[in-house]
């Protein structure tokens, strides 16, 4: 039997803030709960490769810079390594560590044969020109070559980069592998092998277990008071998809200012509004609202859509929602879970409610490898099924385990990948 740590909590409230440690501290809870022996358990705590490259990049300006990059592969038990890149000037190892197994987890309660990978370059793309964006993607693309591939790792578009950075780092390897290959990275352009619906799946997702929410805990989505943090690709389609369903989205947490209107924001208004100002401080159908104060407002449903650690032990015990929708990787600290579950909040853990955009790039991987491409209506349909499908199975591990949603989900990750790992003898 294991004998490892036996509470979710961080032992030192000043690591609270490593993504890394407070990934590692929930694994540790959940792989106890689990019984997991102390040979899986010491092969799934740690990635498989963590690559650094350092590269050097011509500016426009004649200088010549060198930009950090990283690529973690956690696990490839399950199937290719999957996993986004950002480009950001936060970029850390620990943090593409925590990424990385939060990308194997999430594979596996959606149940798609996938590992989870993670990449970053330590970059601001605000201040690059495109030109300097397409050299570091192209530079960072050619480090990796013989770590990435269909069979191998799939990147993704993530923080700070888009499908322009996919449809460079498809061209790099191609030209590497001197033919088309258009499975290497998903979030691609739809007219070089994207997949439709790929750019509103993480949104839609987690407005279909948003819906199974609702539905648990006897809720209907018309009138039901929503506020989002970040009003990037996940929380904008959400917000966008909700609001035709009838929820009412009474707040957006901006980082450059935030809004708040208690009868409902028109967020078709609200993006027109962005897309001609590029923000969305001034809008005239809401009040400007202090973000901080916002995130700690009541309503039914609070949903962070941008950073980690949003949701922490300095302001969980404010925090006034039914549900917990996590649309962003690791917004909530481990030291915020207990004060949350006292608070009785129903929580959607982010490798269960952010689990859209993975799905759908695996629909994509599949349309490339097939040369065959599906309807969006078809794509929809199929992340409908798969999120309902693993919303239940997570509610239903979290009942017959008596663990909260998040360690339930958890568990049962783990428990679908140690599965494999002895299936295929690991050991022999």
């Amino acid at each position: 039997m294991a004998t490892h740590v036996e509470s979710p909590l961080i032992a030192s409230l000043d690591q609270e803030f490593n993504p890394w440690m407070s990934q590692a501290a929930r694994f540790d809870y959940a792989a106890q709960k689990l019984n997991l022996d102390d040979g899986l358990w010491k092969i799934l705590r740690y990635p498989t490769r963590e690559i650094i490259v350092h590269i050097p990049v011509a500016m426009d300006d004649g200088r010549i810079e060198v930009f950090t990059g990283y690529r973690v592969q956690h696990s490839i038990a399950r199937g290719p390594a999957k996993g986004g890149i950002r480009y950001s000037p936060d970029v850390t190892l620990d943090e593409v560590r925590a990424l990385a197994s939060w990308m194997t987890w999430k594979c596996a309660v959606v149940n798609i044969p996938f590992g989870g990978a993670k990449g970053g370059v330590i970059c601001d793309p605000k201040k690059l020109s495109l030109a300097e964006l397409e050299r570091i993607t192209r530079r960072y693309t050619a480090e990796l070559m013989e770590f990435i591939g269909p069979e191998k790792d799939v990147p993704a578009p993530d923080m700070g980069t888009d499908e322009q950075v996919m449809a460079w780092m498809m061209d790099t390897y191609s030209m590497h592998m001197r033919q088309t290959v258009t499975a290497v990275v998903t979030g691609k352009p739809v007219n070089m092998g994207g997949s439709r619906g790929r750019r509103e799946a993480t949104g839609r997702g987690l407005m279909i277990v948003c819906d199974e929410a609702l539905k648990k805990l006897g809720m209907r989505s018309e009138g039901t008071r929503v506020i989002i943090q970040g009003f990037g690709n996940v929380g904008s389609n959400a917000a966008k998809l909700m609001f035709e369903a009838g929820y009412k989205i009474t707040g957006v947490v901006e980082y450059d200012g935030s809004l708040y209107n208690r009868n409902g924001i028109d967020i078709d208004d609200l993006l027109d509004y962005r897309q001609r100002n590029t923000t969305v401080v001034g809008f005239p159908g809401a009040e400007a609202a202090e973000s901080a104060q916002l995130l700690t407002t009541e309503c039914d449903i609070l949903a962070p859509c941008a950073t980690e650690n949003v949701i922490t032990s300095k302001n969980a015990d404010k925090i006034r929602c039914k549900i917990l929708a996590e649309g962003a990787n690791g917004p909530t600290t481990s030291v915020a879970d207990d004060i949350l579950a006292d608070k009785k909040v129903f929580v959607i853990p982010d490798i269960l409610a952010n689990a859209g955009g993975v799905t759908t790039s695996y629909f994509e991987w599949v349309q490339d490898r097939q040369g065959y491409f599906w309807k969006e209506s078809v794509v929809n349909e199929q992340l409908d099924n798969i999120m309902k499908e693993s919303f239940e199975d997570v509610v239903r591990y979290a009942e017959t385990h008596n663990v909260n949603n998040r360690i339930a989900a958890y568990m049962l990750a783990i428990d679908r990948v140690a599965f494999t790992i002895r299936q295929r003898g690991i050991y022999a």
